[in-house]
């Protein structure tokens, strides 16, 4: 847990204090409302989220076989976070946390540390879930991420280093952001926060001020400060009960990773059209390669469904079947064509 000495917490308070007192002042609040008041008010509202969450919240300790500079087999170690959702044990953590990982250990705030059996995963979305056996588990609960908007504070929880629930505080920076190759994989539709997530952090909860987890941390960019990525828990709940079910993800594939079309995009890459997905990558041999997507290329609409957003990409194809054959408008050279393109399932990875 981050602490403050006495001048330090004072002048934390005070910083935190302006910005509430001045959106308190323009909302109309009472001139009486002190701004330490108003901190303090602030200051008690992060503690109880923090303690509804951070009981849930996880270590996950793993051993990968992996080889050393004679390429003889030794036994490596990794670890991460993970939160706890479900009376069943289930917990939710990232991908890459247990990749490959022969051995898991879940260790408890309570200090209780249990084996974790590794239920369901996905790379693609850098989420897992693992299972532990036990009783009175503390749960969180998951929130909503659909409607979040840059501004709104936000907690970060985990086990930088190893160190047991660490809470780390900050805003969304923004939302729809795409990143990588992150460890070989393009990551779509992240949370950016400015809340510092360490290593460690990965797979631990972001979590609103009523206490629910609205993310799940996943990345940091090397070297840069204020910058971390959460998976939205709505796309985690999306796929949960198919990775409890079938240990993976069973879905329609179009093997693209595309940007947001905003101001700064259309800038950037001279595009003269309004809305929809920037392509960034082809995946070789992807239905969409196959049906003459390229790099470069705008998705406008499917099937005549608008598409102006990454969720509404991943929502139109999500509905569709495996083999199903559909129409994707997009915008290309000045000029808008027609392409058919048959889907596929997402392969393993």
């Amino acid at each position: 847990m981050i602490t403050f000495g006495g001048r330090e917490k004072r002048a934390w308070l005070l910083g935190i204090a302006t910005v509430v007192f001045l959106l308190g002042t323009a909302l109309g609040a009472s001139p009486e409302v002190t701004r330490e008041g108003a901190a303090l008010s602030l200051q008690e509202t992060l503690i109880q989220a923090s303690e509804k969450v951070a009981p849930a919240v996880v270590n996950i300790r793993i051993v990968r076989l992996t080889y050393d500079s004679f390429f003889r087999v030794v036994p490596g170690q990794g670890q991460g976070s993970g939160v706890i959702f479900s009376k069943e044990g289930y917990i939710l953590t990232n991908e890459h946390v247990i990749h490959e990982a022969r051995e898991i250990k879940v260790v408890l705030p309570d200090g209780r540390e249990l084996e974790g059996e590794l239920i369901g995963s996905d790379p693609s979305f850098d989420l897992a879930v693992v299972k532990i056996e036990a009783e009175n588990l503390p749960l969180a609960k998951l929130g909503d991420s659909d409607n979040l908007r840059p501004g709104e504070f936000c907690l970060a929880i985990g086990n930088p280093f190893g160190l047991q629930n660490t809470l780390t505080f900050g805003v969304i920076s923004a939302t729809g952001r795409s990143i990588g190759p992150a460890r070989g994989k393009i990551l779509e539709n992240l949370i950016q926060t400015q809340a510092p997530i360490n290593p460690g952090n990965s797979g631990g909860p972001l979590i609103d001020l009523e206490g629910e987890v609205i993310g799940i941390n996943t990345a940091i960019i090397p070297y840069a400060q204020g910058i971390g990525f959460a998976i939205p828990i709505n796309t985690a709940k999306e796929i949960i009960d198919e990775l409890i079910e079938h240990g993976r993800v069973i879905r329609p594939w179009l093997g693209v990773s595309t940007l947001c079309l905003t101001p700064q995009v259309k800038e950037r890459f001279n595009l003269d059209v309004d809305s929809g997905c920037y392509i960034i990558k082809v995946v070789p041999e992807s239905p969409a390669e196959k049906g003459g997507i390229k790099e470069g290329d705008v998705i406008v609409k499917i099937n005549d469904q608008d598409v102006r957003t990454i969720e509404d990409l991943q929502r139109v194809i999500k509905t569709k079947k495996i083999g199903e054959e559909v129409t994707i408008l997009i915008f290309r050279e000045d000029k808008y064509e027609k392409v058919k393109v048959k889907l596929e399932e997402r392969p393993t990875e």
